[in-house]
Parts: C-alpha cells; structure tokens; sequence
C-alpha cells in the first residue's frame, strides 16, 4: 500500500511556503548587493563631508535593518513550516511574517526617501567645492 501524495510545502489562502521561502531569498540577495565604499576625496571641509558622513550613517541603518527584517522574515517562515498544524504557533508565526514584511516595506521606503532628499538637497546646496 503506498502512501498518500503530499504536497512539500503547505500552501494557505493560495500563498505557498515556497514562494514565501523564494522570496525571502531574493529579498536577502537583494541586500547582500550592495554599492561599494570608496575613500573620501579630500577637501576643505563642509557640505560635502556632512553629506558623505549622513549617507554612509543612513546607509548602515538601512542595510541593518533590512538584515533584521529578512531575519525575522525567514524566522517566521521556519516557524509558519515546523508548526505541525498547531494554531497558536501557526497564528504567531504568520504574524511574524507579515510583520517583517512590512518592517522590509519600511526600511526599502526609508532608503528611497533618503535618496530623494539627498538629490534635493545637492541639488539645493550644490556639492560643497
């Protein structure tokens, strides 16, 4: 007697735990790639060291706490997996992923703004040389 086909992943509401694991993935790779830092060009100092010193700050946040939402994104997929079809764990960890992806939702949001802002402003003040 052979067993009954199973599906791999479990889907739920049309979404499967492939998908979300595929996703996760390219989310994670997405922030992996990230632009190289070049030494500081030398000069005498004002708007452009500010400039420079702001964006390398906003940029670290941003890549840290894009990390942590993936983290917390692929934490809720692992418990949305192993939750042996108990409610409470599966609730919890549904949560965990639709709060993460908002969290990601944010952070991308904050790093177009910031990008936004920091063209308007150079377009403003120029460069500082």
């Amino acid at each position: 007697m052979t067993a009954p086909k199973e599906q791999f992943f479990c889907t739920k509401g049309g979404v499967s735990m492939k998908k979300v694991i595929m996703l996760s993935i390219v989310l994670l790779t997405s922030l992996l790639a990230v632009s190289p830092a070049f030494a500081q060009t030398t000069t005498t100092g004002g708007v452009s060291q500010i400039e420079s010193f702001i964006q390398s700050v906003i940029q670290v946040m941003i890549a840290l706490a894009g990390a942590v939402s993936v983290g917390f994104f692929v934490w809720g997929g692992f418990g949305y997996i192993t939750s042996s079809g108990d409610p409470e764990k599966l609730d919890k960890s549904k949560k965990t992923v639709m709060y993460s992806g908002i969290g990601l939702a944010i952070v991308l949001g904050a790093f177009v703004l910031s990008s936004i802002v920091t063209q308007l402003a150079t377009a403003a003040f120029g460069t500082g040389h």
